[in-house]
């Protein structure tokens, strides 16, 4: 783990971060599933940032003004959380173009958050296609 990302990981309360060291791995475990290369792991705006080299940085981050929740956020240039947005909105919660909004008093939902990251880790190999070509 970068150095920096686990000072910020360390500063986090316990539920948070266990909820976002689960995000990180899973962000791994995708891009090394589908052969997408190093990630990238920094620190960007002090929030844990994750970029391989096709896709579309995300960020993800746990705020101490919104103890109950943690987020996942994506490049509001892009068409990711739209995208999101018309393939789950019955499921996730979101934050205006840039950002999904967990809860830490509800499971994960792991296979759309999957399909999610999996998105994004590749965005510039489906930028052009309807909903991602999810």
């Amino acid at each position: 783990m970068n150095k920096a990302v686990k000072e910020r990981f360390n500063e986090y309360p316990e539920n948070a971060r266990v909820r976002l060291a689960g995000l990180r791995n899973l962000v791994f475990q995708i891009a090394c599933e589908l052969d997408l290369g190093d990630v990238d792991e920094t620190l960007k705006w002090g929030e844990p940032s994750y970029s391989v080299k096709l896709g579309s940085p995300l960020r993800m981050d746990w705020k101490p003004k919104s103890p109950n929740n943690y987020y996942l956020y994506f490049n509001c240039q892009t068409k990711l959380v739209d995208t999101f947005r018309e393939l789950y909105g019955e499921e996730l919660v979101f934050q205006g173009n840039r950002a999904i909004v967990l809860s830490l008093s509800k499971p994960i939902p792991e296979s759309v958050i999957r399909s999610c990251l999996e998105l994004a880790l590749t965005y510039h190999q489906r930028k052009n296609l309807p909903l991602l070509g999810a």
